[in-house]
């Protein structure tokens, strides 16, 4: 009958233990130590949170830039190169309509020349208009103050008038021919921007401009104020000082936009003053 002797394992080749307590422990998983997946989702979410915040301030701070740069760039085009007004009469019709919002050149007079039949836009220091009421303060005006102020929105100014040039220093200007119309320097000009829904009624007229001033005049000729109504003050006469600059465009409403035409025509044929 065989002995029954107890089975020797044989050692491994590689010289490893193979007692089951040489093996390397198991990792903890119970609560006192999550689990390296939990750990490493919690911290891809706080960085998502880190980073969605410093994407949101940087996006405020990119948008803060460019309202800065936009106030910036008009305060200097309002200073420098245009300037929005608002049409508050008639005196212009059909060329310009009551409401409507244009913006003026301030390089003319200077330092680009006036021309004749230009559509200007000049200070009231002769008191054409009566004197402006007490402006009414309301929660927000500081708001359209300042706005107006950096030429984001439109000067309504009742101390500004808008009319076209008709004759400049040293033009002799008479209304009316046998025909019944203006001449300069003794040329007839055949008027195209009158607002044609009149006869314009005749007032007769014979002036000489000055030197450093010009002569105006509305195209609504029947509802217009203008030089020929207030030759009692210094003859009628604007200063170049005066002018705010020449009305190029009409920007709103978007159904009028377009440029304003001086109407080189008009005036071609008319020879420089004596």
């Amino acid at each position: 009958m065989p002995e029954n002797h107890p089975w020797t394992p044989e050692p491994r080749r590689d010289g490893a233990p193979d007692s089951p307590a040489s093996a390397a422990p198991e990792a903890v998983s119970g609560p006192e130590a999550p689990s390296p997946a939990a750990g490493s989702r919690a911290e891809a979410r706080a960085a998502d949170e880190k980073g969605g915040g410093g994407q949101m301030l940087a996006w405020l701070k990119e948008i803060a830039t460019v309202v800065v740069i936009a106030v910036v760039l008009s305060f200097l085009i309002k200073t420098f190169l245009f300037r929005a007004f608002f049409i508050p009469s008639e005196s212009m019709v059909n060329t310009l309509d009551v409401d409507d919002r244009i913006f003026v050149n301030l390089l003319v007079p200077e330092p680009f020349s006036l021309s004749r039949g230009d559509v200007v836009v000049f200070r009231d220091t002769k008191g054409w208009l009566p004197a402006a009421p007490e402006k009414t303060e309301g929660p927000f005006t500081w708001v359209q103050d300042g706005l107006t102020f950096v030429g984001l929105l439109p000067d309504n100014s009742e101390q500004h008038l808008v009319k076209r040039v008709i004759g400049l220093p040293g033009d002799h200007v008479v209304c009316c021919d046998a025909g019944g119309k203006l001449t300069i320097n003794g040329t007839a000009v055949d008027e195209k921007y009158i607002n044609s829904a009149e006869v314009p009624q005749v007032r007769n007229f014979d002036v000489t401009v000055p030197e450093g001033k010009v002569w105006v005049m509305g195209d609504n000729r029947n509802h217009s104020a203008d030089s020929r109504a207030h030759m009692e003050i210094d003859g009628g006469f604007i200063d170049m000082a005066d002018l705010e600059g020449k009305a190029a465009v009409i920007a709103w409403p978007l159904s009028r936009i377009t440029t304003l035409d001086n109407y080189p025509d008009v005036f071609r044929n008319v020879p420089a003053a004596p």
